[in-house]
This record gives C-alpha cells, structure tokens and sequence, in this order.
C-alpha cells in the first residue's frame, strides 16, 4: 500500500497531517520518513516505525532507540 499522507495525532491529541517522504523495510521492520507541515521550512524528517498493534492494526510509533533510529538515518540518506 502506497501512502501519500498521514493525519495523526500529538500528544495533545490535535490531528497533525504528515506528508510521507518514504517506505522503509529494514531487517524485517517498516519504517515511514515523513515530514509535517509544521516542519516542512526547515525539512525536519521524522522516522515513525510502523508496528501492530494487539488488535492486528498498524500504529506508527516514534523510533525513541538512538542506534536504531541512526540505522534508518544512514539507509535513507545513501538512498537519497
């Protein structure tokens, strides 16, 4: 599935609409890059990591582990 746009919510529960750079899979995880439209001056990318949830749905999760999200960094820039 090819996704364009994400609307999701902060931790204010206001609905941010992301813009998705790309599709990562890395060791057997799936990554988007995207940017909001906040941070599209300054292009700030943010790495969410898509997991299921318990109900089989896929949530998108903030890479908090700093050598993962580094192993994202370095697969997207030698794309790109």
């Amino acid at each position: 599935n090819d996704i364009k746009n994400l609307v999701l919510e902060d931790e204010d529960g206001k609905q941010v609409q992301f813009e998705v750079i790309t599709k990562l899979d890395i060791e057997d995880r799936e990554y988007v890059i995207v940017t909001s439209e906040d941070s599209r001056e300054s292009e700030e990318a943010i790495v969410l990591k898509i997991i299921e949830d318990e109900k089989g749905m896929e949530i998108f999760a903030t890479v908090e582990d700093e050598h993962e999200f580094n192993q994202v960094s370095e697969v997207y820039e030698a794309l790109f």
